[in-house]
């Protein structure tokens, strides 16, 4: 698993993909720090700017994940992975946590390294929200990684990919919606169980919440299983 994570985060960094989602998040992240503190001049919006980087967050990550699988299967490069002495979930795992490095380098020096440099110049900056937010942020982004992987698995295109991951995404962001619109206690409990934005929501107010980390670990580790048993599959024909 090392060697594929060490190829897989290498390959980030050697193509323009890893460097762009990192600028991108970072620059998200910087301009609503700035736009925070000129218009609120206060430290206790923090929650406001991983609110809103929960919609850019999820419009990125497919970005990240879309050439984890499909481009392995495109350049036919599959076959060694799959014929190397290596388990499938070891190869998954790999792929997974290069991603998850590349949104955790992102999310320290755009959502943390601004709030350390401003601190020495607030009154009392809430480390409790913040370090909530960074949690929750990690930890819905390991989730919606590993959902990338398991649709990059499917196809070789690296856009379909990147277009089901980002569709997927756009879902989950709107689904609170849904129960709001439908006024059905069926809908609204299953609404309520998969909201991605609900369970992140708990971590924003500076909780941290077991199950809201169990889900967000447990949807991860479904979509890992998942991708490890497509790669199986290929592996068998």
């Amino acid at each position: 698993m090392r060697a594929i994570f060490k190829r897989e985060l290498k390959a980030y960094f050697s193509s323009p993909v890893g460097y762009v989602c990192v600028a991108v998040l970072v620059a998200l992240y910087g301009f609503n720090y700035w736009q925070m503190m000129i218009m609120t001049a206060s430290t206790s919006y923090i929650t406001v700017v991983f609110s809103t980087m929960f919609t850019f967050g999820m419009m990125v990550i497919p970005i990240i994940t879309m050439r984890s699988m499909s481009e392995e299967r495109k350049n036919k490069t599959d076959q060694a992975l799959l014929t190397a002495p290596v388990g499938v979930t070891a190869i998954v795992l790999g792929k997974f946590l290069a991603a998850f490095v590349v949104y955790l380098i992102a999310v320290i020096i755009g959502g943390l390294l601004p709030a350390v440099v401003i601190s020495p110049f607030a009154s009392a900056l809430p480390w409790g929200l913040l370090i909530g937010n960074l949690i929750g942020t990690l930890l819905y982004g390991a989730a919606m990684i590993s959902i990338g992987i398991f649709i990059s698995s499917l196809t070789e295109s690296q856009v379909i990919a990147a277009i089901g991951t980002f569709v997927i995404s756009v879902f989950l962001m709107y689904i609170d919606s849904l129960a709001e619109v439908v006024n059905n206690e069926v809908v609204a409990a299953v609404v309520e169980w998969i909201s991605f934005y609900k369970r992140y929501g708990t971590f924003t107010s500076g909780i941290f919440s077991t199950a809201a980390a169990v889900f967000f670990v447990s949807v991860a580790a479904i979509f890992v299983f998942l991708s490890a048993r497509r790669v199986e599959s290929r592996r068998w024909r």
